[in-house]
């Protein structure tokens, strides 16, 4: 949303105020808003707003894309960390990929950073799409999802 002043004198000053409303994300954010002037030589100012966005819990990365031949390990790793001054809690919630692709959660520092590691299932040919959905006991995120893409080769 953008406010601002209309009319402004030659020579004068004016303000321009941007509002982003960050609901929903995370981590680095870039808005641009277009200025439009009655100047001849400069008709459209670009303003750009950069940001990085913390929420309670960061997931790095945000999703996993399994690939390679069946019958060699294949294993991606999530970390979950609190960025609140509470300890979390995780909980599978709901895992959409369980005959293709099998997860195991990780407690690296109790009740603040935790690795979800995925691992392609042996004989699952083919490409898949899906996720892993882990409750929390934060109630500005009381759920995280991990999306997870694979693609498994037959081997030889």
């Amino acid at each position: 949303m953008a406010y601002f002043d209309r009319a402004i004198p030659p020579g004068g000053e004016g303000k321009v105020t941007l509002r982003i409303n960050t609901k929903g994300y995370e981590g680095e954010i870039r808005k641009r808003a277009r200025v439009y002037t009655n100047d001849p030589h400069k008709s459209i100012e670009v303003l750009t707003v950069r940001a990085f966005v913390k929420g309670p819990i960061s997931l790095t990365p945000r999703s996993v894309y399994l690939k390679g031949k069946v019958g060699r390990d294949i294993t991606k790793t999530v970390r979950v960390s609190a960025e609140e001054n509470k300890p979390l809690k995780l909980e599978p919630s709901r895992f959409s990929l369980s005959d293709k692709v099998r997860y195991r959660i990780e407690e690296v520092e109790a009740g603040r950073e935790f690795r979800v590691h995925f691992t392609g299932v042996s004989n699952a040919v083919g490409t898949y799409r899906g996720f892993l959905k882990l409750k929390t006991n934060y109630p500005e995120r009381p759920e995280i999802t991990i999306w997870i893409k694979a693609r498994f080769l037959k081997s030889g």
